[in-house]
């Protein structure tokens, strides 16, 4: 199967709309619609999807080495608001990739591309491996 197969197992992202657009070996694209149900109650695209989304991102990238890999620290910065109607994208990027351990860099921008977060994120690669082809 391939990698983006592999991630329509992943019930949470998928329920919330959350889509795996591109998969290369250390990188990813991800992407949303901010729909009512993503809303807080101020009117904006609550935190947690945008974790979710960035974390979709982040295990796609990390995962195309072809081991299972596990975050093993998060860190999200929103730096602007994100309303009904638009289209979010994270980007992961591989920055460092150990023996067992990588850290990834994800940016998420809005239809403008303007950026709406920054996550960090790093992970621990086991031995175990995936069924899936990049």
């Amino acid at each position: 199967m391939n990698i983006k197969e592999f991630f329509r197992n992943d019930f949470f992202a998928a329920e919330n709309g959350i889509e795996l657009l591109e998969v290369s070996k250390g990188y990813s694209k991800a992407s949303v619609t901010i729909t009512r149900k993503h809303l807080n109650a101020g009117g904006r695209t609550q935190g947690g999807v945008l974790f979710t989304l960035a974390d979709l991102a982040l295990a796609a990238a990390a995962n195309s080495h072809g081991n299972l890999a596990f975050s093993l620290s998060s860190h999200i910065q929103f730096l602007r608001a994100s309303s009904e109607g638009d289209t979010l994208t994270a980007e992961a990027r591989e920055r460092y990739i150990g023996r067992s351990t990588g850290c990834y860099q994800i940016d998420i921008t809005n239809q403008a591309g303007k950026l709406i977060a920054t996550f960090e994120s790093s992970i621990f690669r086991m031995a175990d491996t995936i069924p899936v082809e990049v």
